[in-house]
C-alpha cells in the first residue's frame, strides 16, 4: 500500500469522525451515520482500487474515474450548501422568534407606561429645588 492512500484514508476517516459527531435528532443522526459510512467505505475503495473508479465511470458513460468523483463532489457541495441555507434560515427564524419574545417580556405594561406620562413634567417646567 502506498504512502499516499494510508494518509487519504487516515484523513477521510478522521473526517467520518467528525462529521458523525453531531447533535441533530436520533432519526436525523442515524441517516447521517449510514449515509457516511457508506461514503466512507467508496471512498477508501476508491483509494485501495483507483482502476475501479474508472471501470465504473466508463460502465455509466464517463470518461475518467476522476471525472466521476468531480461529478460526485460537486453534487455532494451543492447537497451542503443547500442544507447549511436551510439551517440558517432557520436559525434566523428562530431568533426573529426570540427577539419578538423578550421585547415583549420586556416592553412596560401599558399602565404603567400611561401613569409616567400623566405625572411626567411638562417641557417648559423646571423640578424643585
Amino acid at each position: 500500500m502506498l504512502l499516499i492512500q494510508l494518509l487519504l484514508i487516515a484523513a477521510v476517516l478522521a473526517v467520518g469522525v467528525l462529521l458523525v459527531r453531531s447533535t441533530a435528532g436520533a432519526r436525523h443522526q442515524a441517516v447521517r451515520r449510514l449515509l457516511l459510512g457508506g461514503l466512507v467505505v467508496l471512498a477508501v475503495a476508491s483509494i485501495l482500487a483507483p482502476g475501479a473508479v474508472t471501470a465504473v465511470a466508463r460502465a455509466l458513460g464517463v470518461g475518467r474515474g476522476t471525472d466521476l468523483l468531480l461529478y460526485g463532489l460537486v453534487v455532494a457541495f451543492l447537497g451542503v450548501l443547500v442544507s447549511s441555507y436551510r439551517h440558517r434560515r432557520s436559525m434566523e427564524e428562530r431568533l426573529t422568534q426570540l427577539t419578538r419574545r423578550l421585547a415583549l417580556d420586556e416592553a412596560e405594561p401599558p399602565s404603567l407606561a400611561r401613569a409616567r406620562h400623566e405625572h411626567a413634567p411638562a417641557p417648559g417646567d423646571r423640578p424643585p429645588a
